[in-house]
């Protein structure tokens, strides 16, 4: 390994060093241990060292394919010191900023859309669901209204048609008068039985249910 070589990868590891610090607060901040269950912040305690080794070892294998050296671990130490005592007080600041920017925009997101999109689509949904209802109760006031003037024009005319063939019947000779009378009682009387047996099924049917 050149000399330059050792330099470079002094400088990364110090670098990485530091943004271990970083990651580490970071990783702290979001995942609030006192409200996480203990299996799960063994998990993610598990992945982020992972994660970070994984992240240290690329960055040592691109600058000099992986050779490890017992200067790489104090580099490492050296940085995460420097982190701590020059750098995490102003991170720990900036990151809660960003935190509640992020939230403040989130809500400010959420409200813009749920004025311009939600709520518009709300009120045509209820505007149609008014006017459908509106024009439902319309029509049926208006089958109604039809139905009592159908219902008078055919009474109406009943009464009329009754009237004339009154005023006919008073008209007739006794003679036909009488066959007419002999043919509705024979009428009548056939009828009779069926009406009687029908009404019967009717009161049988209805003392079952």
């Amino acid at each position: 390994m050149t000399l330059s070589t050792q330099f470079l990868t002094m400088l990364s590891m110090i670098g990485m060093g530091a943004l271990f610090g970083t990651t580490l607060d970071t990783y702290q901040r979001f995942l609030q241990r006192s409200k996480r269950k203990h299996w799960l912040v063994f998990l993610n305690d598990i992945l982020f060292w992972t994660i970070q080794a994984l992240l240290i070892f690329y960055i040592l294998f691109l600058i000099n394919k992986g050779e490890i050296r017992f200067y790489i671990f104090i580099a490492l130490l050296c940085g995460f010191a420097a982190y701590q005592s020059l750098f995490k007080s102003l991170y720990l600041r900036v990151l809660e900023v960003l935190i509640t920017s992020f939230i403040s925009f989130y809500s400010f997101l959420v409200k813009m859309i749920s004025m311009l999109v939600f709520k518009p689509v709300r009120g045509l949904i209820q505007l149609g669901i008014f006017i459908v209802v509106f024009i439902g109760r319309g029509l049926i006031t208006l089958v109604k209204f039809i139905f009592k003037v159908l219902l008078l024009i055919v009474k109406f005319v009943f009464r009329w048609v009754g009237n004339i063939l009154l005023i006919f019947w008073k008209l007739l000779p006794k003679g036909i008068k009488k066959s007419v009378e002999k043919l509705y009682n024979k009428t009548a009387g056939f009828f009779k039985p069926i009406k009687n047996n029908f009404n019967k099924l009717l009161d049988k049917w209805k003392t079952r249910k």
